[in-house]
């Protein structure tokens, strides 16, 4: 019941598709130091928004909604919760914090996990910080009120050791050294949801431990790129990999390839995306000016001047107006109406 077994590792083989998309993601790791050096205040910007996403889309693909706004509110004024939805984001935002701060310092132990479950939950009446006490189950409801199970995790009473096993397992393998980090880590993730070890909790630990595990390797793009909400853009094919390469996990005979590719697809995309908008902030226009512009690019939709102060918190309001009247005046934008009502939209050649 583990895909980081030594045996199970020595029987695994990989394309020459999947080992480029390795080599891709190596060679991302080492310019990405190019990109820290280049324009700090734009990059500040950007861990802003990635932040707010990550807390927005790692809740909602639980069925936990908040309005942008007051997400905003949680994670960048520390704003204290009221609501259980509120409680269960700022729980969020401070675990995502202190793996920021201190991933070199958190080891892949039980202790940590349970620390960090806890951080996650303390400000929700059920505490966290102990494993399930009860059996559970991966449940898909559907539109019509039906429920299928997606898989039956590790019993409670199994789960102690099995936690245990997975952060020798891991540990072991790493030491080793004898396969990429790119692999370990998200078999270290499918295990982790295999067993299941919470009564609540699961997937939003899954990916904060995700986030922490790449960081130790120092593939830093998800402090930048939030790759939360690339899993929630792709949500589909996130969970359909994950049933995937669970089955059989039981019995050591799953697949882990539909995860593997997926997950470190999802990275290839987090980095393009890092190294576009590093791209365009760092042109002789200036960092401000073209970090505007390249949100308002992004916008495929409508959008409001309050959007592009989402995406750029950094940025006063007077900065924003004046790029969106250049890029007005220049045929690249258009605006509804004006007042505070004010909606612009990109001009499609």
């Amino acid at each position: 019941m583990s895909s980081l077994k030594t045996e199970y590792l020595e029987n695994l083989t990989f394309t020459a598709e999947q080992i480029s998309t390795l080599r891709s993601l190596g060679e991302y790791r080492g310019k990405q130091a190019l990109f820290f050096k280049q324009s700090p205040e734009a990059l500040k910007s950007l861990q802003l928004v990635a932040k707010i996403e990550s807390s927005e889309s790692s809740n909602r693909l639980e069925g936990i909604e908040l309005p942008h706004k007051k997400i905003e509110e949680l994670v960048l004024k520390d704003t204290a919760p009221k609501s259980r939805s509120e409680q269960e984001i700022a729980g969020y935002r401070d675990a995502l914090n202190l793996i920021h701060e201190s991933f070199e310092h958190m080891p892949f132990t039980p202790n940590v996990i349970l620390q960090l479950h806890g951080i996650m939950c303390r400000y929700i009446a059920n505490p966290g910080g102990r494993f399930k006490l009860t059996d559970n189950e991966i449940i898909e409801n559907h539109p019509d009120g039906t429920k299928r199970i997606r898989f039956t995790p590790t019993k409670a009473h199994l789960t102690p050791n099995a936690v245990e096993q997975l952060t020798k397992n891991y540990s072991t393998t790493i030491e080793e050294n004898k396969h990429d980090a790119l692999i370990l880590i998200p078999l270290a993730i499918l295990d982790f949801l295999c067993i299941h070890p919470f009564s609540d909790g699961n997937g939003r630990m899954s990916r904060l431990l995700t986030l922490m595990l790449l960081y130790q390797f120092n593939y830093q793009v998800g402090r930048y790129i939030s790759l939360e909400r690339i899993f929630e853009d792709s949500k589909e094919s996130y969970y359909e990999t994950l049933e995937a390469s669970s089955h059989h996990w039981h019995s050591d005979k799953h697949d882990v390839r539909p995860w593997l590719n997926y997950f470190w697809g999802a990275l290839l995309r987090a980095y393009r995306e890092f190294e576009e908008r590093v791209g365009v902030i760092t042109t002789s226009r200036g960092s401000k000016t073209e970090l505007v512009r390249s949100a308002i690019n992004r916008r495929m939709t409508p959008f409001s001047i309050h959007d592009i102060e989402s995406d750029c918190p950094s940025i006063s309001r007077d900065m924003i107006r004046q790029v969106l009247r250049k890029m007005r005046d220049e045929g690249e934008i258009s605006v509804s109406s004006g007042g505070r009502g004010a909606m612009w939209q990109r001009t499609f050649k």
